[in-house]
């Protein structure tokens, strides 16, 4: 009989660590490709909408695909770690290929890079993330131990998304000079050359360390989810589809603004150091965002109900979006007063994160009872889907705000020699993107409410009752 050790100290780090170098990459992608190849290497804003569009809904849907691969996978090695690895090593070097694009190529040729590149990152991606997740169970046993390395690499990839966010632009800026770059487009261009080598470097040496350190037993099983199940699941759970419209609206609305937050800094708010301004407000929003979670969540849980930390939540964003709407017809010159929205846009983030596992997990005790069947993996595999879906369709809408306004590099005469772009940029089209980041979402959330107000049910009340309607199911079905 197989005798099961604690899990180690070592095991614990390592796994963390490769939380830390994935969301770093994860990050990097998420944030920057949009910017690197629209705005520094030229490609149309609308085709690299389009492109960005189309293969994170690809990429939605070949998730449940390498569910199904890594989970016939036998290997001495076991079912996990060789996908994570082959992933790992496969996404490194098409991230450092996709942020190092031959600058002399022809428009046609760039965006066909662009959209190649990405396409592979995706795949690439999906290749490492699904065995990542899914190995937790085949070295841990259930309870508290699952628990706790769950939460621990969840903080660890907010760790690694955080620090990419903070540092990146800074980073290019220094790299760039660095290695020779001598205009603002060639010190960024050959800057997020360097950098993205340093996180590709540092993402596979946490994989190895993680590959090597944790031990998965042959035995373990994956249960795997297709995109039919999701689907069907959704159609018979009004309350998942509920809840699952209204996140992918409200985050649709925030990555909106997530996406254009570092042309408005570059282009808007502007001056020679713009990126000293972008990184600061980054490092505030991403301290608010993990506040929130850890403090302001549980402090109004203790007076409120979910659904009502919910309203409470999209107020203070549509707020936060309202004073910067208000302030898109000030002369913006201090940056600390855009902390005031930050604060409430990026602690309305901070919460919904949390609620939107809250209310699928409501939802799952829901379907049991009204389906007699309970789709707990089908349900929560949405949350993926639900996350590439609303980051595809907000960077095509980002795209179309800068194509209308033409912010960028290549849309501004001379750009080589530009230094202070803002000086370089219509009022106009600064007005355009103050009221893309401000109005948009706040109609997004607008729909969001009222959308979750006329079907979401399920009140603290109403899911306890649920939970002992289904335990009392579960109770009589027991053999006597």
């Amino acid at each position: 009989m197989e005798v099961r050790q604690t899990l180690t100290g070592k095991a614990k780090l390592s796994y963390a660590l490769g939380a830390v170098g994935k969301d770093m990459v994860y990050m990097l992608s998420a944030s920057y490709v949009l910017y690197y190849f629209q705005d520094i290497m030229g490609v149309n804003a609308i085709a690299m909408g389009i492109i960005l569009l189309a293969a994170r809904v690809f990429d939605a849907f070949n998730d449940p695909i390498m569910g199904v691969v890594v989970a016939k996978t036998k290997n001495k090695w076991g079912k996990f770690r060789p996908w994570l690895l082959i992933g790992t090593l496969t996404n490194a070097v098409v991230l450092f290929a996709m942020f190092n694009a031959p600058p002399d190529l022809s428009p046609a040729g760039i965006t066909a890079y662009a959209a190649v590149t990405y396409i592979l990152w995706g795949v690439t991606y999906t290749m490492m993330d699904i065995p990542y997740w899914s190995m937790i169970p085949a070295f841990t046993e259930g309870g508290k131990e699952r628990e706790n390395l769950t939460t621990l690499a969840r903080s660890c990839a907010g760790v690694g998304s955080a620090i990419v966010t903070i540092v990146t632009v800074l980073a290019v800026q220094q790299l760039g000079r660095m290695f020779g770059g001598s205009s603002a487009q060639g010190i960024e261009r050959i800057g997020f050359r360097w950098f993205s080598l340093i996180v590709a470097v540092l993402f596979v040496l946490f994989t190895v360390l993680t590959c090597i350190n944790v031990r998965e037993k042959s035995t373990a099983q994956m249960e795997t989810v297709s995109v039919g199940q999701m689907f069907k699941a959704l159609i018979q759970n009004d309350q998942a589809l509920a809840a699952v419209i209204a996140i992918v609206l409200i985050n649709c609305s925030i990555y909106i603004t997530s996406n254009l937050v570092l042309y408005f800094f570059k282009y808007d708010f502007g001056g020679i150091g713009w990126y000293n301004g972008y990184t600061l407000f980054n490092t505030f929003g991403g301290a608010m965002q993990i506040l929130s979670m850890m403090l302001f969540y549980p402090l109004l849980r203790r007076w409120l109900d979910n659904i009502k930390i919910f309203y409470v939540g999209l107020s203070m964003a549509i707020v936060g979006y309202a004073v910067l709407l208000l302030l898109a017809f000030t002369n913006m010159s201090n940056v600390y007063i855009l902390f005031i929205p930050g604060f409430l846009i990026f602690s309305t983030n901070g919460i919904m994160s949390i609620l939107t596992t809250v209310f699928l997990a409501n939802s799952v005790d829901y379907g049991e009872l009204k389906n007699n069947r309970r789709d707990e993996s089908v349900i929560f595999s949405m949350q993926t889907f639900v996350v590439k879906l609303a980051s595809g369709v907000a960077a095509f809408i980002a795209s179309i705000c800068l194509q209308i306004n033409k912010l960028s590099d290549a849309a501004i005469s001379e750009a080589e020699k530009v230094v202070d772009f803002s000086a370089a940029v219509s009022q106009s089209a600064k007005i355009g993107l103050r009221m893309t980041m401000a109005v948009v979402p706040i109609i997004g959330l607008l729909i969001a409410i009222f959308w979750f107000r006329r079907k979401y049910t399920l009140t603290d009340k109403r899911v306890e009752e649920i939970a002992r309607q289904v335990k009392a199911r579960h109770a009589a079905e027991e053999p006597k």
